[in-house]
């Protein structure tokens, strides 16, 4: 595993423009053995986590042209295997969308269980219960989960107890192959599952509710090939953006939709940051920031989970107490423990509440990246800091944010990379 070793104090200030967004790119390359015919999928961003569902899908015995490019041509005319690779699947959280692309498709799946940030604590319940409904039949193994859907899946009016976005993904995958329309409710409402739905309208499919939590979706018949153009990645976007407040620079990000980073820079410009949101770009300037009262995740369209830890770090040099909430998910914050070593004044609550004291001035030592979104966290917080910071296992970052020594050099950052790369890129 390789390192990044970083040396903070620096202002980094210049142009970062982002690539496709990753949470959308995963359910639609899934979305790719819908149909034997070829899609095309464009502004894919080059991460680790789409290389390895790359990978899953060739393990199913489909052709993927442009690996390690922005643009993706999947052709699956045959399915030569209904058990994704279990090392690969170990790997990624978003190989459980396989279980909707695949169960329609071909009617059995085995699955061992899903990897990713948090593989314990994160379950797999709603996407099941979803395909469930539509008439699968569900067996945990010790291997994981056998589904078996021989007879063909049948539309169904579906309450999902969680508005989960890839829960959601799934019920629309396969519903997409279903005999008959399907209504979800209490679907989750993220740009990128708008997304996936677009692409599956662009593929035959007749799709109505997009953007709400009521969704209905009737195949209409075999989907057909389709091209695809991801939008920007509003978390990477985000992310730039704290790493240019908390080390005082202007930096200009470009690529993200402003509708998508709206209830993000709501929460930024709260905290005093001087900022910039149009339809070209979104600016960071040198601010003064302020602390905020309560900063709460919440689902769709409220303050997202996903820029949670950049945030947090960025209160440590905002005056006054923050409180920040993040209920959706265990553990997240429990990686930015680190930061006390850094002396930064923070007090953990519990497992989703962590309360911030600032300005400190923080210092440099060893930090752990446990996920992508904290690992970044930790980054800025390193380029913040006084002195010589070393983050380990930055392939964990890398799976969401790509180029990324590169483009934090391309910034002004004093950052060099250690250690031996075991995931290279494959391209063809």
């Amino acid at each position: 595993m390789s390192n990044l070793v970083i040396h903070g104090g620096r202002r980094l200030s210049g142009h970062v423009p982002v690539g496709g967004n990753k949470n959308a790119a995963l359910p639609l390359i899934a979305a790719c053995l819908l149909t034997r015919e070829t899609c095309e999928l464009r502004n894919v961003p080059r991460i680790r986590d789409v290389d390895v569902m790359i990978d899953l899908l060739r393990s199913l015995g489909a052709t993927v042209e442009g690996a390690g490019t922005t643009t993706l041509r999947i052709t699956c005319a045959d399915i030569s295997s209904v058990e994704p690779d279990p090392r690969l699947v170990g790997r990624l959280r978003g190989s459980v969308l396989l279980i909707g692309a695949l169960i329609g498709r071909t009617g059995r799946v085995l699955l061992a269980p899903p990897g990713g940030d948090f593989p314990a604590r994160r379950t797999i319940a709603t996407h099941l219960g979803a395909v469930s409904a539509m008439g699968a039949r569900v067996v945990e193994t010790p291997q994981g989960h056998e589904l078996d859907a021989s007879e063909g899946l049948r539309g169904a009016s579906i309450y999902l107890l969680e508005a989960s976005v890839t829960g959601t993904e799934t019920a629309l995958l396969a519903a997409a192959q279903a005999i008959g329309p399907t209504e979800i409710r209490n679907a989750a409402c993220e740009p990128h599952v708008v997304e996936l739905c677009e692409f599956l309208a662009g593929m035959g499919a007749r799709v109505e509710g997009i953007g709400t939590s009521t969704i209905r979706l009737d195949p209409a018949g075999p989907l057909h090939g389709a091209t695809h153009t991801l939008r920007g990645d509003y978390i990477e976007a985000a992310s730039w953006g704290v790493v240019g407040a908390i080390t005082g620079g202007e930096v200009e990000i470009t690529g993200a939709h402003p509708r998508d980073l709206e209830p993000i820079t709501a929460v930024l410009e709260e905290m005093g940051l001087d900022l910039t949101l149009d339809d070209r770009a979104f600016v960071v300037r040198p601010s003064s920031l302020v602390a905020m009262r309560r900063i709460t995740t919440g689902l769709w369209p409220a303050f997202p989970s996903d820029i949670v830890s950049l945030v947090t770090v960025l209160a440590t040099q905002a005056v006054g107490r923050t409180l920040v909430h993040d209920w959706m998910y265990e553990l997240r914050l429990f990686a930015l423990e680190q930061l006390s070593a850094m002396r930064a004044d923070l007090f953990v609550c519990d497992a989703h509440r962590i309360i911030v004291t600032g300005p400190t001035r923080l210092r440099g030592r060893t930090l752990d990246s446990r996920d992508i979104r904290s690992g970044m966290a930790l980054i800025a917080a390193a380029l913040a800091a006084e002195g010589e910071s070393t983050v380990l296992e930055i392939e964990t970052v890398e799976r969401g944010y790509a180029d990324l020594v590169e483009r934090l050099r391309a910034l002004g950052a004093d950052v060099s990379k250690t250690g031996q790369d075991q995931h290279a890129v494959k391209k063809t």
